[in-house]
């Protein structure tokens, strides 16, 4: 099974790569196959063509399993996150893929915020996302459970892919 993280903080080698990372890897058993840190990409994300953000959309579509993650910003998911979604077709951009959404906060006041802003547009593009999203306190998710609290109840939920993943 192919892992890739994508994080769509506007600060590169962010918490929120950081958090998403620890996600693929609680989930799957090992580092993710792929790391997209979109910001990284740089102002190719504003138009169409540009070889850097196509091989980061071509390594996401082609991932048997992503973990796309934001911070919470103005209670939803980034614009540079936006951007990058963008450049995936809709309907079938991400068709093959299973999907978890992944925020993390400053508080518990956006804790819907996957489920009901990241998780539709993925699904659009075409992701499969039989998980719920996860929600992350960003002051407390490398000290706290629920990052193993979640995969222990849902990583079952997780379709199987390929031999020997």
């Amino acid at each position: 099974m192919t892992t890739t993280v994508v994080a769509g903080n506007p600060k590169p080698g962010s918490r929120t790569l950081d958090a998403a990372n620890r996600l693929a890897e609680s989930l799957t058993g090992s580092a993710p196959d792929h790391i997209v840190d979109v910001i990284e990409l740089g102002p190719g994300l504003l138009g169409w063509g540009d070889a850097k953000v196509k091989a980061a959309v071509e390594t996401v579509a082609s991932s048997d399993l992503v973990v796309f993650a934001s911070p919470t910003f103005k209670a939803t998911y980034t614009g540079v996150l936006k951007l990058f979604l963008d450049q995936f077709a809709t309907g079938d951009g991400l068709r093959d893929v299973t999907a978890v959404p992944l925020m993390l906060g400053a508080g518990p006041a956006h804790a819907m915020a996957p489920d009901l802003l990241l998780k539709p547009v993925l699904v659009e593009l075409g992701a499969v996302c039989p998980l719920p999203g996860l929600y992350l306190i960003d002051s407390t998710y490398t000290e706290d459970t629920r990052i193993s609290d979640y995969t222990e109840r849902w990583r079952s939920a997780l379709p199987v892919k390929g031999s020997g993943s």
